[in-house]
């Protein structure tokens, strides 16, 4: 039977994903009334199509710790990338992804290939391929795909896009039931395996998973991620800034991301050479009594970067459990106090700011110290670097009724449209209908 959009979006799904602020609603609605004209357009009209949902996220909580299978806090976000698809009998995947090109990936051959590395097709034939692995179902698909999760900015295009794929996969094949878990360690085993980025677990399981998570990756077993049933570990929390009178604004600060890949990469490698000293892999296997007793010697051979960031990765793991433990007992100016602390932590220890290639552009520092100065912390809030660093967001958590003024503020300095609230979902990938 062919699907009647108009019912669709009258049956109130879009408003239990989406929320119910009247703006957001009619945006999404025409959004994705868009994308089904455009599913006809480049597919034609198909018996049996379905819509997915894959969001984006924000890293709330520890600052490049996943990578040393450490601790974080994550929340998805009301962004999402967005697809309507449906089965063929042909064991390729056909996806559309709006503004860009048409992309198919014949399943009946899911090596890696070298020609796609690097591009959106080396993902797509590896979700498949972590599909087969885990024993799961997989099978072509049409799909017409638009994101509103802006690659570059922060918020993790490229693991809505893996989770979004995954679902759809799941939604066609497996009945559903492959969970927002498995779909994420998917996603990352494609991103490492087949993109060749040896990205951490923190923004798929974000992504896929949904809500405000806490999430602990630390390893008890020696199978592969993908493999490991019992990893990571997940606690949920009921938790919304605005039950607190508070918004989430996050900022672009227009800072390209050319010519950072070696700034983001020397991160956890330096890390990885102060665990190596202890003859370890990451330093959540390392002690920090040891650690500290040990500093000394370090600094000789690692060097004194490595050294601070390893002090940043010890004490913001501790943040993260504390600012965890915060929100479960409903203190929110413990959890901001932590926060702050984060943000000191990650610009003077973590050092992920600004580019030691040229201290002559630092957008991110411009955007945080304006913040300090708007936001007169904790007056009416805070701000920190978010995510990797060096170029793309900051985050702030700001009282409501500064809110407005704070992303005028940081729109004066960066361009209009730069600085926006955003909003917790309660779903991370999912078949809406």
């Amino acid at each position: 039977m062919a699907m009647d959009i108009n019912k669709i979006m009258e049956s109130g799904r879009i408003e239990e994903i989406y929320g119910h602020d009247p703006e957001l609603i009619a945006y999404q609605k025409e959004r994705y009334e868009r994308a089904f004209a455009g599913y006809k357009e480049h597919f034609g009209e198909a018996s049996d199509i379905h819509a997915f949902s894959a969001s984006g996220r924000s890293e709330i909580g520890g600052n490049h710790t996943d990578h040393q299978r450490g601790q974080v806090l994550a929340a998805s976000l009301v962004i999402d990338s967005l697809a309507f698809a449906a089965a063929v009998p042909q064991n390729v995947i056909t996806l559309y992804s709006e503004g860009y090109e048409t992309y198919k990936v014949d399943l009946t051959d899911l090596d890696v290939k070298e020609s796609e590395v690097g591009t959106t097709a080396s993902l797509i034939r590896g979700v498949a391929a972590g599909f087969n692995k885990k024993g799961f179902k997989t099978g072509g698909f049409n799909a017409y795909v638009t994101s509103d999760v802006i690659g570059g900015s922060g918020l993790s295009s490229s693991a809505s896009f893996e989770s979004l794929v995954g679902v759809i996969m799941s939604g066609l094949y497996n009945d559903g039931t492959v969970s927002t878990v498995d779909i994420a360690k998917i996603g990352q085993f494609a991103e490492n395996n087949y993109l060749g980025k040896p990205c951490g677990l923190m923004d798929q399981m974000a992504c896929s998973v949904g809500g405000f998570v806490h999430i602990d990756f630390a390893r008890t077993s020696d199978k592969e991620p993908l493999m490991d049933d019992s990893y990571p570990k997940i606690e949920r929390i009921d938790f919304d800034p605005m039950d607190y009178g508070y918004s989430l604004v996050i900022t672009d600060t227009k800072a390209s991301h050319a010519d950072l890949t070696s700034e983001y990469a020397a991160i956890p490698r330096e890390m990885k050479d102060v665990a190596a000293y202890f003859g370890k892999e990451v330093l959540s296997e390392v002690s920090e009594d040891e650690f500290m007793k040990k500093i000394v010697d370090i600094r000789k051979k690692t060097g004194d970067r490595a050294v601070v960031r390893a002090l940043h990765y010890f004490e913001e793991n501790k943040r993260v459990v504390s600012e965890a433990k915060a929100l479960v007992d409903g203190d929110f100016q413990k959890f901001l106090k932590e926060f702050a602390s984060s943000a000191k932590s990650s610009f003077q220890y973590l050092q992920n700011v600004y580019s030691v290639k040229d201290v002559n552009i630092q957008s991110m520092s411009v955007a945080l110290a304006v913040s300090d100065v708007v936001l007169n912390p904790p007056s009416k809030g805070y701000a920190r670097v978010h995510g990797g660093g060096f170029a793309g967001t900051i985050q702030a958590f700001v009282k409501n009724e500064y809110a407005d003024e704070y992303i005028q503020a940081m729109s004066d300095l960066l361009g209009e449209g730069s600085s926006k609230k955003y909003a917790i979902r309660k779903y991370g990938c999912v078949q809406v209908f």
